[in-house]
């Protein structure tokens, strides 16, 4: 576009309008030359949105142009107050404490974006109640492809309004509704619109109060969403009774990567009904199960069969009350998870005394980047193992590690491991702080600690609340952060 003004005579009228395209997207520009240094400081070039949107200097009347060029630099006004930066087909107004005047003011910018590709307004209380002047503007940015709407406090009416207007964004492909407690009862109204052939990749709907009618609802929508990669229904303690419904509607979902039902509430029926979908969805990447308590004496099967998930890199499972025999048969197939990237199994007790179970997987994880192993009742038996594990040179990618609230480990257990974490070089962070209710002196172990550290070049953050520093340790830690060339941040309880 530029090329050709360069070799008309009329070069000298159409600067002006470039020199406020330029202007309207100097926030965005900079933003791209930060992240890309190889980038040299030009004249920008009008990009592909703002070349649609702005109008042709042989079709459009002077006084269209001069609109234009008005409505860019309001825009450019409105994000400038806002503390945010134009971003090419995205206007990111997350947690912006948007008024109802600055509501106002963005509903009257929308129909110069027509090639708006993501549009979020998260955290903002006051869209609640004022979403129909969004909803009714819709059409004017059809292309949209990711809406967030996440703790809106949306309506009753703002949910009604936004099923009506859905249907006119038919390329979306993500919708965030999450903590929006009217969302529940009402999911039909919303998602009634979503046909067979929907493009929607990525649906969140994390503590909606959804109903079990509703969860009903989606399962029977779920055959519709082909694309549907992304599920995310946690903290809805009211759809496991309609999990069978949901279980159904996975069948079909061929596609998912993600399914997360943290504290959904999940009874031992919908858990072995879960283990009859959890085969089919062989693409799976991300399982959260987390804070489900009674999965504990029911999902020998579900765990069993997670091993028919070859591609799965997360499962988190945390605080779910597992039982010995849920442990074993968890332990016995995540042998065969080999893309396995993070686990965690904090706050379930039967890994004390027991994570020798695990292994021959911490010893087969080449791919393991966070293992979380917080209030575990892990015992001293259990650090050693883990020590030795990582003096062998497993866990070698490791870089999170959460011991924390694991109070029964003694003095030389800490030191055993203390002198082996040095193995574990991409370790970026370590938590081996104590429960709120318990303080403890450092023993010698700290000494092993910092020797160790200073040989882990990644490490950022060593969690070692309520641990108390004598003040011989004190000092050492002293000495240690006169070293300017590292910058380790040690939360600690204290000096003694």
């Amino acid at each position: 576009m530029s090329q050709t003004r360069k070799k008309t005579s009329s070069e000298g009228e159409t600067k002006p309008q470039t020199s406020s395209v330029n202007k309207f997207l100097r926030g965005s520009k900079a933003e791209s030359r930060k992240e890309n240094n190889d980038l040299k400081t030009t004249d920008s070039q009008p990009s592909n949105w703002i070349q649609k949107t702005a109008p042709s200097e042989t079709a459009k009347p002077l006084s269209s142009e001069m609109e234009l060029r008005s409505s860019m630099e309001k825009y450019e006004q409105f994000l400038q107050k806002l503390g945010k930066k134009a971003v090419n087909k995205c206007l990111d107004l997350n947690n912006c404490g948007l008024t109802t005047a600055d509501m106002k003011d963005m509903v009257a910018l929308l129909p110069f974006l027509p090639d708006l590709e993501e549009l979020d307004i998260s955290w903002n209380d006051f869209v609640g109640g004022t979403l129909h002047s969004i909803t009714q503007q819709m059409h004017l940015v059809s292309k949209l492809k990711i809406l967030r709407l996440g703790s809106c406090r949306l309506t009753t009416d703002d949910v009604q309004a936004l099923g009506e207007a859905l249907e006119m964004i038919p390329e979306l492909e993500e919708l965030n509704l999450s903590w929006n407690s009217k969302v529940g009862g009402n999911l039909p109204l919303i998602l009634q619109k979503f046909q067979k052939g929907s493009k929607i990749q990525m649906l969140k709907l994390v503590d909606c109060t959804l109903t079990s009618e509703d969860g009903t609802f989606l399962g029977q929508l779920l055959p519709m969403l082909q694309s549907l990669e992304v599920l995310d229904l946690s903290i809805n303690r009211d759809i496991g009774g309609s999990l069978n419904s949901i279980a159904q509607g996975l069948k079909s979902t061929s596609n998912l990567k993600v399914l997360k039902l943290h504290s959904c509430g999940l009874s031992q029926k919908s858990v072995k009904i879960l283990a009859q979908v959890i085969p089919l969805l062989s693409n799976l990447q991300e399982l959260d199960l987390s804070a489900n308590k009674k999965m504990g004496n029911s999902s020998e099967n579900l765990l069993s069969r997670l091993r028919f998930l070859p591609a799965l890199k997360s499962l988190v499972i945390n605080n779910c009350a597992l039982e010995s025999e849920t442990f074993t048969a968890l332990a016995e197939t995540s042998v065969h998870l080999s893309a396995l990237e993070v686990f965690n199994l904090s706050w379930n007790k039967c890994v004390g005394g027991n994570l020798k179970l695990l292994l021959e997987t911490l010893k087969l994880s080449m791919s393991l980047r966070v293992l979380r192993l917080s209030s575990c009742s892990l015992v001293t038996e259990d650090v050693v193992l883990l020590a030795s594990v990582i003096q062998m040179g497993h866990l070698a990618k490791l870089r999170k590690l959460d011991l924390s609230y694991n109070d029964s480990i003694c003095d030389a257990g800490w030191t055993m491991f203390c002198q082996n974490v040095r193995f574990l070089k991409e370790l970026i962070e370590l938590d081996i702080s104590l429960r709120p209710s318990n303080f403890r002196d450092c023993g010698q172990w700290f000494r092993h600690l910092l020797c160790a550290v200073i040989k882990l070049p990644q490490i950022t953050e060593i969690g070692m609340k309520r641990w108390i520093l004598p003040a011989s340790q004190e000092e050492e830690l002293e000495c240690f952060d006169q070293d300017k060339k590292r910058s380790i941040h040690f939360d600690h309880g204290g000096f003694q």
